[in-house]
């Protein structure tokens, strides 16, 4: 499991975690509450403002028990969100073999439904196709009933919408090959350093001391995250994250050049 994978999985520990312990206080609070108003006869009338006051806090620790079941119930949800995420992050340090994966897999699966959509208009069967069981092949023909207007085991917005994913992981894969091969720069800034870390694909600030409020605020504003893990304020490395840490004032090379212009230039795209 790779470092981005660990860190993923260590996450949506922490939401499991956090949805226990909410759970757990829901249950305490609950008791807590059923155990105050166990005290009072059913049905007995509020007897001054003492009484009173003894009721409220039994309603408060109810609210706060359904409260806590609420949160218990959000951080579940997240954790099952962040588990069952496949999505290919482009923050991931392996996003560029996963991507190429997904393109090969995509690209198959669009040759494959050229060819049974072919051997169906042949034998006018998706049965014998290589690879196919009947029970799948029978089920490609039944689904020919939904769509009368394109005879296919495969209509055309199917090969369209596959092919349409085609590019786009394609379009990404060039993107990151690019910005791989292009090579960011880092600079030094007074206080620290900036680095460009092509490895986890992150612009990272690291100070000598802690910043203050107001470079913190500055550096949220542009969108950097602080990343206790690697005791640095980190963003996606890209063109944006360049001209972000160009708006931070604080972070401004110490020789006084330019973060945009000491990056190195890209070569002009084919000409069409």
């Amino acid at each position: 499991m790779s470092d981005y994978e660990d860190k993923k999985q260590a996450r949506i520990d922490r939401y499991r975690e956090r949805a226990e312990q909410a759970r757990a206080q829901s249950s305490a609070l609950w008791k807590q509450s059923s155990d105050m108003a166990s005290a009072i006869p059913v049905g007995q009338p509020i007897h001054g403002a003492r009484d009173q006051r003894y009721r409220d806090r039994i309603m408060k620790k109810a609210e706060q028990s359904f409260a806590a079941s609420d949160k218990a119930a959000y951080y579940e949800q997240k954790a099952e969100a962040a588990e069952n995420n496949t999505a290919i992050s482009s923050d991931d340090p392996d996003a560029l073999a996963k991507l190429t994966e997904k393109l090969e897999s995509l690209q198959i699966m669009q040759t494959r439904m050229k060819q049974i959509n072919a051997y169906y208009r042949k034998h006018g069967t998706c049965r014998g196709f290589h690879g196919l069981s009947d029970e799948d092949a029978d089920k490609l023909i039944s689904d020919v009933q939904y769509h009368p207007w394109d005879r296919s085991p495969y209509p055309a917005y199917a090969l369209s919408n596959n092919n349409a994913a085609i590019r786009q992981v394609k379009g990404r894969i060039q993107k990151l090959t690019e910005a791989k091969e292009l090579g960011y720069q880092g600079w030094e800034f007074d206080g620290g350093r900036v680095v460009a870390n092509s490895e986890n694909n992150r612009l990272q600030v690291f100070f000598d001391e802690k910043p203050d409020e107001e470079v913190r605020q500055a550096l949220k504003g542009q969108g950097f995250r602080w990343a206790r893990s690697e005791g640095a304020w980190q963003r996606q490395l890209t063109d944006n994250a360049i001209y972000a840490a160009k708006a931070v004032k604080a972070i401004q090379p110490s020789d006084g050049s330019d973060p945009v212009k000491i990056q190195p230039k890209r070569k002009p795209g084919p000409k069409h």
